[in-house]
């Protein structure tokens, strides 16, 4: 029998244990993964090995923004492959050059010159290249609560604790971290509005107080580490403080873009114009692997008599591009992006009447189909349940033991250490809505009755 044959004959229990014993699974400890065999998806649903359905409250790993199955990008794949399956880089085609026109069309004005690759983290790793590059400095400004990816650079960037097992490699990668901007929960302890937004002031001061600055990288709404959500005066302000010091402002857009916030890219909300763009996850709806590294022209130019050195051997796939163009069309057919602001409001008056409900919920925020619940054991002092620490050394969280009982309802839910991160399909209904908000409602109790008189 051949080897394929004896795969087809497994058992779904028989999958799970060889996933489970020949595969890693990502950013946890091993011993507790039993990953569920998933069979189908469908629109906000997928379905596992026993015909049982799971509403997907986060679009996965929050990218599946057309939802599952969407025709008209599973079709543009096989006709790729049909027309041109591969060709290298150095090369110009057809879908190329349509999916650059269309970028044109959608991205913040401005951003006129790509650099495609495969996820998020790479196309941050080109970002960083063509910044230090272009300015010749080589430190950039990250934030503590971030998160830009796992290769050398990306996790170098990012503040959280995926960064610590990466050190002391991480160190000599010239990241610098100020506070992130966290209105609920200061983290330098000042208090909004009268603190004249004092966290972008901060990174002015470490500009200044820094040899050689290249840039400034930002969640533009931070993602997995909370959807934080700026003041308006924050950005306009990092902008300024960029322009002031020559120091090239890079948005990472790879979560928050394609109209995950209600509108087509998250800085479109304070008017601000990066000098680069990084994007990934909804570019695809992730049906295929595309990350995109965009930048202004005056960051082009610089290449013109000068060395781009970067590339690899899959960028600009033809495969990963045709898709591409086909999840920005069916988002304008549709009318996606306007969808997710139109169902802002309904998505923000379930959280609210969350937390006003549950004495666990300390915190609800959010843009468009991107909103947070954060739990915390005392609302007075806003002290979470669970820490960074839990999480990377495999304590379990009260919310993970949440999820697993909303999972258990049919409600698939991403949590990360002391939050829920709601990112559902943009196709979703407000029945659906509704269904996962239940869900909620029915398991919000065992932080409820951790919360501390």
């Amino acid at each position: 029998m051949s080897d394929a044959s004896q795969t087809q004959s497994l058992t779904s229990e028989e999958i799970t244990k060889l996933t489970r014993e020949t595969n890693y699974g990502t950013w946890r400890v091993q011993k507790t993964w039993k990953p569920l065999h998933v069979t189908d998806a469908e629109g906000c649903w997928f379905t596992d090995s026993a015909g049982k359905r799971y509403l997907d409250f986060s679009s996965q790993l929050m990218c599946v923004n057309l939802g599952h199955k969407n025709p008209r990008v599973i079709e543009s794949i096989a006709q790729q492959a049909r027309e041109l399956a591969f060709i290298g880089s150095a090369y110009a085609t057809d879908v190329r050059a349509r999916l650059s026109a269309k970028l044109l069309e959608v991205l913040p004005a401005g951003l006129e010159k790509f650099f495609f690759a495969t996820s998020g983290t790479e196309a941050n790793e080109a970002a960083f290249k063509i910044a230090r590059m272009v300015t010749g400095k080589s430190k950039i400004i990250s934030r503590y609560r971030s998160y830009h990816g796992s290769t050398p650079g990306s996790i170098a960037a990012t503040g959280d604790p995926r960064r610590w097992p990466a050190e002391p490699v991480a160190k000599g990668q010239s990241f610098i971290f100020a506070p992130e901007t966290n209105c609920y929960d200061c983290p330098i302890r000042h208090t909004y509005p009268g603190c004249n937004v004092a966290c972008a002031d901060y990174i002015e001061h470490m500009i200044r107080n820094e040899s050689d600055v290249a840039a400034v990288i930002m969640e533009p709404v931070v993602g997995t580490n909370g959807v934080l959500i700026p003041p308006p005066e924050y950005f306009p302000r990092i902008r300024e403080i960029c322009d002031r010091h020559g120091v090239l402002l890079i948005a990472d857009e790879v979560m928050t873009g394609w109209g995950r916030t209600g509108k087509w890219f998250a800085v479109e909300h304070w008017g601000v114009k990066p000098d680069i763009l990084v994007t990934a996850k909804g570019i695809t709806s992730a049906y295929v692997p595309l990350g995109l590294c965009a930048t202004t022209k005056k960051v082009a130019d610089y290449f013109e008599d000068r060395y781009f050195s970067h590339g690899h051997t899959y960028a600009a796939h033809p495969i990963t591009l045709g898709p591409a163009l086909a999840t920005i069309e069916e988002m304008q057919r549709l009318k996606l992006v306007e969808r997710a602001a139109e169902l802002e409001p309904y998505v923000r008056a379930k959280v609210e009447a969350l937390k006003a409900k549950h004495p666990s919920v300390g915190d609800v925020r959010g843009l468009g189909l991107f909103f947070a619940i954060e739990l915390v054991k005392n609302r007075r002092t806003k002290e979470p349940f669970n820490t960074m620490r839990d999480k990377v050394e495999g304590n379990p969280t009260v919310v993970d033991q949440i999820a697993a009982k909303m999972m258990a309802d049919g409600v698939a839910q991403q949590s990360w250490i002391s939050h829920f991160v709601i990112a559902p399909p943009l196709i979703i209904t407000k029945e659906e809505l509704d269904l996962g908000f239940a869900a909620f409602d029915r398991h919000l109790g065992i932080a409820d009755a951790l919360v501390e008189a």
